[in-house]
């Protein structure tokens, strides 16, 4: 197993939730719109909680392309219940491409970097945070920054 995926397995695992409450998703998601402003980030955000969107901001320089990304890239989570990275990360270890070996297809699955599954103790992945407008590296370390924040604020998750 690479460093990397050893390393991708850990952030999940130390960033499940207690809980996960609408007023979560809205602070999770003006987070990371704060955060992205911060860096003049063009990005959309999408928050999910199963099949219900629970947030969604498109900053400036963003398009319905990053739309597109955020859907193909929560599919993926939803399909495996890891980061779309995480998965993307494992086929590459393999030597091969999640578009070659997956079976999915492309048009409507993309493991690259972005979404992250929203895990809560005891009930296991329950949702995804997406964020789609810079390269796939950025687009996860920007979730997985807002998550470890989120989580760390006193008297929070």
């Amino acid at each position: 197993m690479s460093d990397e995926i050893a390393e991708l397995e850990a952030q999940q695992a130390l960033l499940a939730l207690r809980h996960f409450t609408y007023d979560d998703a809205w602070t999770l998601g003006t987070l990371l719109v704060e955060l992205a402003r911060e860096r003049h980030a063009p990005v959309a955000i999408d928050i999910r909680r199963g099949a219900q969107q629970l947030f969604h901001c498109a900053l400036p320089g963003s398009s319905a392309d990053n739309d597109a990304w955020i859907d193909r890239k929560r599919r993926v989570v939803e399909r495996y219940g890891e980061s779309s990275f995480l998965v993307g990360a494992r086929f590459r270890a393999k030597g091969t491409t999640f578009e070659q070996s997956s079976r999915l297809d492309p048009d409507r699955y993309a493991a690259h970097g972005g979404s992250f599954p929203i895990t809560v103790e005891g009930a296991g992945v329950i949702g995804s945070v997406t964020v789609s407008g810079l390269p796939q590296a950025e687009d996860h370390a920007l979730v997985v920054e807002a998550l470890e924040r989120l989580k760390g604020a006193p008297g929070r998750l």
